[in-house]
């Protein structure tokens, strides 16, 4: 009976690392082939071009404006 039991957790934990894996892969983005002339980009700058980019679809969506429901007669 034990054993029927450790066998369950030893699957369930090879099914859970298979599936981290598998999101870890998609997660990554891949990497864009660095252009001419032009080092690739460092953690820290590659931060801040995330940060920027985060703050310009935030403004964006701040710029557009809210649909109003109709009011109940």
């Amino acid at each position: 009976m034990r054993s029927l039991g450790l066998v369950g957790l030893v699957l369930a934990l090879v099914i859970v690392g298979l599936l981290a894996k598998k999101q870890m892969s998609t997660l990554t983005p891949a990497a864009a082939p660095p252009v001419a002339g032009r080092p690739t980009p460092n953690v820290r700058e590659q931060s801040q071009q995330i940060q920027q980019h985060v703050r310009q679809q935030v403004e964006a969506a701040m710029q557009q404006p809210r649909a109003m429901p109709d009011e109940a007669k």
